[in-house]
C-alpha cells in the first residue's frame, strides 16, 4: 500500500525524494467498469437513492504549500466539504475519505502529504456551505489554528479534529479513497448531544442536527 500511496503522491506532483524529479504517471480512466458491464441505474436516481443514508459532515484542510502561487508567493491553505468520511481501522489507526477525481483541491492536499478532518458541529453550516464552493478564498474570515503534528488548520469551534498523514490512495470510479493515519485527534469534553452542541448532519440535500430518542 505505501509503494501504491507513493506513486499517487508522484502522479500529483508531490516530493517523495530530496532533489530527484519524477515523471508524473498517465492519469487513469476514470471509467471504472467497461460499457457492457454497467448497471442500468441513471446517476440522478443513484442521488436521490442514497440521499437518504444521513452522514456527518467534515472539513479536510491541509496546510499551505510555500512557492506554488503565481506571483511567486505562498498559496495558502487548501480544505474542502466532505461527508464521505469515516473510520477504518483501530490498529493501525486509520481513517478514510472519498474525493472527486476532478477535484482542484485534492492534488493541493496530496503534495502535502498530510491533512486534518474537521468534524463539524450542527451550527456550523454556513461554514461548510463556504467550504463547498470552488473559486473562493475558503478561509477569508474563517479562525483556526495549525494542528498539532501536520500543521494542517484546525478550525474553531468543530466537534472533533482527526490530524493525519497520507497513508495510501485508491481509485473508485470517479473517486478516490483516501485512506489516511491517524497521528493526532481529538474532541471538547462535555455532552454535546444536543441540537446546539451535536453534530452535524446530512440528509436528503438538507443539514439537520442529531436529537435522541
Amino acid at each position: 500500500m505505501a509503494a501504491t500511496a507513493v506513486r499517487y503522491l508522484r502522479s500529483v506532483g508531490a516530493s517523495t525524494s530530496a532533489g530527484q524529479p519524477v515523471d508524473p504517471l498517465p492519469r487513469p480512466e476514470l471509467r471504472a467498469v467497461r460499457e457492457d458491464e454497467r448497471s442500468p441505474v441513471e446517476a440522478a436516481e443513484f442521488r436521490r437513492v442514497l440521499g437518504n443514508f444521513a452522514s456527518g459532515v467534515t472539513i479536510v484542510t491541509a496546510p499551505a504549500e510555500p512557492d506554488r502561487a503565481d506571483d511567486g508567493g505562498p498559496l495558502g491553505p487548501a480544505g474542502f466539504a466532505c461527508q464521505s468520511f469515516s473510520s477504518l481501522s483501530l490498529d493501525p489507526p486509520l481513517v478514510a475519505f472519498m474525493v472527486a477525481r476532478t477535484s482542484t483541491t485534492w492534488p493541493r492536499i496530496a503534495r502535502t502529504g498530510v491533512f486534518c478532518v474537521n468534524v463539524l458541529g450542527a451550527g456550523q453550516g454556513d461554514l461548510c456551505r463556504g467550504f463547498a464552493v470552488s473559486g473562493a478564498d475558503k478561509f477569508a474570515g474563517v479562525s483556526y489554528e495549525p494542528s498539532p503534528v501536520t500543521g494542517s488548520p484546525l478550525l474553531a469551534d468543530v466537534a472533533a479534529w482527526i490530524d493525519c498523514t497520507i497513508h495510501t490512495v485508491h481509485t473508485g470510479g470517479d473517486h478516490l479513497i483516501v485512506v489516511g493515519r491517524v497521528e493526532a485527534l481529538g474532541a471538547p469534553e462535555g455532552d454535546r448531544d444536543t441540537a446546539e452542541g451535536g453534530p452535524l448532519l446530512f440528509h436528503r440535500g438538507t443539514f439537520g442536527s442529531f436529537a435522541g430518542l
